[in-house]
C-alpha cells in the first residue's frame, strides 16, 4: 500500500473514531495488566464478564495475593485456560510487588519478564496505560495487515514492524485500537463486510463481499 494510501487509510479509521479505547474494562493500570493477561485466547467480552466482581475488590497486587490463587480461579472459571492464568496473574502480583514496589513499569521489557506476559501483552499495557506508540499484533491486526495490504508479513512480529515502520505520525497511538476494532466488526475473518467498509477502495483484497441483500439476489457465496 502507497504511503498515501496509508495516511488515508488512518484518517478514515480516525474521523470514524477520533478517541478509540481498549474494550477491555479496567480501573487502573495494575486491573489492565491482569485483564490483558486473562484475555489471551479469550474476548473482552468474557473477560469484562469475568472480572467485573473480581475488580470490585481486587484493585492492588496485594489485594490479589490476599485472594489467593483459589480465589481468584473461582472468578476467572469461564475463562478458557483459566487455571494457567490464575498462577501467572499470582506470579507477576509477586514480581510487581518484590521488584517494582506494586507498580506495573512502564517499559516493555520490565513486562516481558513477568509471568503470562509476552510482547503482545506488553504492548498493549504500554499503549493504553502510557500512550506509548505500540502496535499489538493480535489475530484480529495480523489479518488486518495481510489483507489489506496495510502492513503484510508471515509473523506477528513481522507486521508489527511494518506497522511500527510505516504508520504516520498522527496516527500511532491510535493505530493499535483503529485496527483490532476494524478486524473485530468489518474485517471479519470468515466474511469481512466489505459492502460497509470505510477502506475498501484502498484496500488490496480482491475477493471483496457484497452487501447481504445482493447476495442473496445474485446467489453469490459468502
Amino acid at each position: 500500500m502507497k504511503r498515501s494510501d496509508i495516511f488515508e487509510f488512518y484518517r478514515r479509521l480516525a474521523e470514524l473514531n477520533p478517541s478509540p479505547e481498549t474494550e477491555l474494562q479496567f480501573g487502573n493500570i495494575y486491573q489492565l495488566l491482569v485483564a490483558v493477561v486473562l484475555s489471551a485466547q479469550a474476548t473482552d467480552v468474557g473477560v469484562n464478564k469475568a472480572t467485573r466482581k473480581l475488580f470490585e475488590t481486587v484493585k492492588t497486587p496485594q489485594q490479589m495475593l490476599d485472594l489467593g490463587e483459589e480465589g481468584l480461579k473461582q472468578h476467572i472459571r469461564t475463562i478458557g485456560l483459566f487455571n494457567a492464568k490464575a498462577k501467572n496473574v499470582i506470579a507477576l502480583s509477586e514480581m510487581l510487588i518484590r521488584d517494582h514496589g506494586g507498580e506495573v513499569p512502564a517499559d516493555r521489557d520490565a513486562l516481558t519478564k513477568l509471568p503470562g506476559v509476552g510482547r503482545k501483552t506488553a504492548n498493549v499495557v504500554m499503549n493504553c496505560a502510557f500512550g506509548a506508540e505500540t502496535f499489538a499484533v493480535d489475530t484480529h491486526i495480523f489479518r488486518v495487515g495481510n489483507r489489506t495490504g496495510l502492513a503484510p508479513g508471515k509473523t506477528p512480529l513481522a507486521v508489527e514492524k511494518k506497522l511500527e515502520k510505516g504508520t504516520p505520525a498522527p496516527f500511532r497511538v491510535g493505530a493499535h485500537h483503529w485496527l483490532i476494532l476494524h478486524g473485530r466488526y468489518i474485517c471479519k475473518a470468515r466474511t469481512p463486510e466489505c459492502w460497509r467498509c470505510p477502506v475498501a477502495d484502498l484496500c488490496r483484497y480482491q475477493l471483496k463481499t457484497a452487501a447481504p441483500t445482493l447476495r442473496k439476489k445474485t446467489g453469490a457465496r459468502e
